[in-house]
């Protein structure tokens, strides 16, 4: 009760509230700076501690002084400028101190940093009050200048608890009261007994105006942090924009991404599923960028990918959405009511991806693969449209008449079905269901066995025998490849050791075994372990596997012939860089591909061909076979080209390791 009445009998209320809106909005702003300092790291948050430093001590000196010119002592009253400086500054540097020991660290650190805080308003008030001087007797009650000291440090430290538990509003109020409990208790425990002097009291009116200028300086103090917290709001949201469009858009294209491509879906079935209406999915993934890319380099894909998005988005209309997922993929939204508007959208995306376009001084049709999935016909959630959507996708890249290609529900039978012979794979060496067949490689003059292509057949349990057409590429897909390539060169050598001829044997390597480093390890160990010859060994890869990264397969290729192992490059003239290939590494052995020999017989210009890659091959000293010879003709037109070396169905057909010493039989009857 003695504190109330000191508050409304002793002091002037007007001036006392306009201490009061001092203290709560420096209160504000100051803690509000606290809390951006905690979100910042080194530089930044020293800055922001010293800025919630000087806010908060300014406010509550200012709110003391103001209290202070509020106090009527029945007395004249002058003040102490050093010391009333000095109270500024124990403020301020107390309250630096104390946020910066309470910024971070268990909850009793904050408590004790916030007490700590209390007991600097404390330190400020009583200098303050050294530096008041009156014209009378001055009389203090201890008890009531410890309380003050009490509740100041109890409500600092609740002050920054609270605040640490993001309870705001109670750590504004508590910060308050520990300025103003300190200050009104305080001043209860002061009594003045007025000296009889004749000098006359304070002006009240000058007293208020000195008291409105200390709140006008106050607040443009509190001002300035409120201006910086506002300025650092703005940068912080422009980076979060900055950073949201870096988060949601493809960096090269401009396009969405496929975070956005999500968001979107999710978007526009949630509006189908409510309006009726039809939403196409459309997959698209480009056919020819590889070419563009291991041709022309990087720069020149990157270049073509930003040309098709800048084509992509300018021919988007009302109701089309257009996102690039990935690499040389992109994704298309539609909604749609009639079918033939999917149709003219579909149309409009083909037409702009097989324009030609110009990079640097070449000319480029990219060509796509299209798959369409509809909801809700093929689908009612994102993840079921975008899968078959890719299903549909896959059957356009796996024909060659069409490039756009619908989702129809006999896809997810073939992909199941590809799924479990996948996995069917997997368990095939286990099972023992591989096996080698040999096909044998003569020579067209002699007739002689030059040595055998080794080929793998697979026996399913169910199906028979698979083509490796089918099973191969499955492999390659699914990594299968490489346990499977390493069991078929260890076997091949290992059988291939116990012959009695000497033949040489020629062993496939995919591009996935070719791109693997430990291929010439591997090689080096498996014909150590089965004790084959280096020179009875020869691996054949086609030109495509070598392209994928030219440098490495070249590297493997050179330390494997360097074991004395021999290198024929398959399938030759399908390719698009064969003479740069024969330029780049001295291949033991073209294999021309059969399908020239389709065509030998009554076609100039694949007679042409074949007479070209023989008269190539005799000027870089490197022997030509032939595949794919079934007729007596075709051996008789190689012969006369000057063909060396065959190998087709008419000198003999794959077969199993028992039949392998009767080749030579086979070969002699043929001649």
């Amino acid at each position: 009760m003695r504190v109330i009445t000191c508050v409304f009998t002793l002091h002037n209320l007007w001036l006392v509230a306009l201490a009061a809106v001092v203290c709560v909005g420096g209160g504000w702003v100051a803690l509000e700076l606290l809390r951006r300092a905690r979100a910042r790291q080194g530089v930044q948050r020293a800055g922001w501690l010293f800025l919630a430093a000087i806010a908060a001590g300014a406010s509550v000196w200012c709110t003391h002084f103001i209290a202070m010119l509020a106090y009527d002592a029945q007395a004249p009253v002058t003040f102490d400028p050093l010391l009333t400086m000095i109270s500024l500054l124990l403020v301020i540097g107390g309250s630096l101190l104390a946020f910066r020991m309470g910024i971070e660290g268990s909850m009793s650190r904050i408590g004790a940093s916030g007490a700590f805080l209390g007991l600097s308003i404390a330190a400020m008030h009583y200098a303050g009050m050294t530096a008041y001087h009156v014209d009378g007797i001055v009389d203090w009650d201890g008890y009531y200048v410890l309380a003050s000291v009490v509740i100041s440090a109890a409500c600092g430290a609740a002050s920054l608890v609270a605040l640490h538990k993001q309870r705001r509003y109670f750590g504004l109020l508590m910060f308050v009261a520990a300025v103003v409990g300190l200050h009104f208790t305080g001043m209860t425990a002061v009594s003045v007994t007025p000296f009889v002097t004749g000098a006359p009291l304070a002006d009240a009116a000058a007293v208020a105006a000195m008291a409105v200028a200390v709140a006008g300086v106050a607040m443009l103090i509190v001002a300035t942090g409120v201006a910086s917290y506002m300025i650092d709001n703005d940068t912080a949201e422009k980076n979060v924009e900055t950073l949201r469009q870096m988060a949601l858009n493809d960096a090269l294209t401009g396009l969405p991404n496929r975070t956005s491509y999500a968001d979107y879906l999710e978007h526009e079935l949630g509006r189908a599923r409510l309006d009726g209406k039809h939403v196409a999915v459309i997959g698209m993934d480009l056919n020819n960028f590889k070419e563009i890319n291991d041709l022309r380099g990087h720069d020149a894909g990157d270049q073509a990918l930003k040309i098709i998005g800048g084509r992509l988005v300018s021919m988007l209309r009302d109701g089309e959405f257009v996102a690039r997922i990935g690499g040389d993929e992109f994704s298309a939204l539609k909604r749609f009511t009639d079918h033939r508007d999917l149709l003219d959208f579909v149309a409009r995306l083909e037409r702009e991806l097989f324009a030609s376009m110009r990079i640097e001084d070449f000319d480029v049709v990219p060509g796509a693969s299209i798959g369409v999935s509809v909801f809700p016909n093929d689908g009612d959630t994102a993840a079921r449209l975008i899968g078959n959507a890719d299903l549909a996708m896959y059957r356009a890249k796996g024909d060659v008449t069409r490039a756009v290609c619908f989702y129809e529900a006999d896809m997810d039978e073939l992909a199941r079905a590809r799924r479990n012979l996948s996995l069917d794979l997997r368990r095939a060496i286990e099972l023992d269901q591989l096996e080698l067949h040999y096909q044998v490689q003569a020579s067209v003059s002699g007739k002689q066995v030059l040595g055998h292509e080794v080929l793998l057949r697979w026996k399913h349990h169910e199906r028979g025998f698979i083509p490796p057409a089918e099973f191969i590429p499955l492999a390659e897909e699914t990594g299968t490849i490489l346990v499977i390539g390493e069991w078929v060169l260890r076997e091949a050598c290992s059988e291939a050791a116990g012959w009695t001829d000497g033949g040489k044997i020629a062993v496939n390597i995919s591009a996935v075994q070719l791109a693997n480093a430990d291929l010439p390890r591997l090689v080096h160990q498996v014909l150590l372990d089965t004790g084959l010859p280096a020179s009875r060994l020869e691996l054949e890869i086609t030109e495509s596997s070598i392209i994928q990264d030219k440098a490495r397969s070249l590297h493997a290729l050179r330390q494997i012939r360097a074991l004395g192992v021999t290198i024929a490059i398959d399938d030759f003239g399908t390719g698009y860089s064969s003479l740069e290939t024969l330029r780049s590494f001295p291949f033991d052995r073209i294999k021309l591909d059969r399908s020239f020999m389709t065509e030998l017989e009554h076609s100039q210009q694949a007679r042409a061909i074949v007479r070209a890659v023989l008269a190539l091959g005799k000027s870089l000293d490197i022997s030509v076979l032939a595949e794919g010879v079934e007729t007596r003709e075709q051996l008789e037109l190689l012969e006369s080209e000057g063909c060396n070396e065959a190998q087709g169905y008419f000198l003999g057909r794959p077969q199993p390791r028992g039949a392998v010493e009767s080749d030579a039989v086979t070969v002699a009857a043929v001649a």
